[in-house]
């Protein structure tokens, strides 16, 4: 597997938990559990990019790598173009997009996504893993991707995909449809044209990043990781959940 590097982008504004990556999770913030399992993943090396002196400092106080980046950006893949460019990092370095709420990543897993790019037909890579219950089918706040015979993704969807025309198909949509996790990996080129190009319609009606790949051609392959990742926290009752099972592990 080639060389690769990850970017966590971390901003400290949040609707539904503000504060986030500070928020403390079994006595850390919850940005340094995401910055340890990245260091873990055998990355040759870690950024934490962000826009807030406050993470900005807290992520120097646990020896970070930080980069200040411009408050104006729309996305972490906005914030991780900036660092790259930065960094002068090669057009063929690959990047792996961590977000900075996903304290339950497996380290093996960041190493998965990464190895997916030694397809050559691969223009970004990401993973996903079967659905957990039938009611995950229908929540629009779970992504679901329906694959091609080469694990490339056709498709990225809130909604339940692939619709079932008939009471016995119902099982099957469930089977081939999987649960998207929100992690990226890509060749610094690829991140650098991704970014100059705008919000495609498909992205702007779902509010689906990775909707804007498939519309500009690029071949997003999807990995199943063997470790299912845990989840990931965007409010105060994910935040005490994972909190409860980072101490168990403890």
């Amino acid at each position: 597997m080639s060389n690769f590097v990850v970017v966590v982008p971390a901003r400290f504004s949040s609707e539904r938990l503000p504060g986030k990556p500070l928020r403390l999770i079994a006595g850390l913030p919850m940005l340094q559990h995401v910055w340890q399992r990245a260091t873990e993943s055998n990355a040759q090396e870690v950024v934490i990019a962000t826009d807030d002196e406050r993470i900005y400092e807290a992520a120097e106080d646990f020896g970070a790598t930080v980069c200040m980046t411009l408050d104006s950006h729309q996305s972490g893949t906005e914030r991780i173009a900036e660092v790259a460019d930065m960094l002068s990092w090669p057009d063929d370095q690959i990047v792996v997009n961590l977000q900075g709420d996903e304290p339950l990543m497996p380290p093996e897993v960041v190493r998965t996504c990464a190895a997916l790019l030694d397809d050559p037909d691969a223009d970004m890579a990401t993973l996903a893993s079967p659905l957990s219950s039938a009611d995950d089918f229908h929540d629009p706040n779970i992504v679901k991707v329906v694959l091609d015979e080469q694990a490339f993704a056709l498709y990225f969807s809130r909604a339940a995909i692939p619709y079932s025309r008939s009471d016995e198909s119902d099982e099957l949509a469930r089977i081939t449809a999987l649960h998207h996790h929100g992690i990226y990996g890509y060749r610094c080129a690829v991140l650098r044209r991704f970014v100059r190009t705008g919000p495609s319609a498909l992205e702007r009606c779902e509010k689906l990043e990775q909707l804007r790949a498939l519309s500009m051609g690029l071949r997003i392959k999807v990995g199943r990781p063997k470790r299912r990742p845990g989840p990931g926290v965007d409010t105060e009752q994910d935040l005490a959940a994972v909190d409860e099972l980072l101490r168990k592990e403890a």
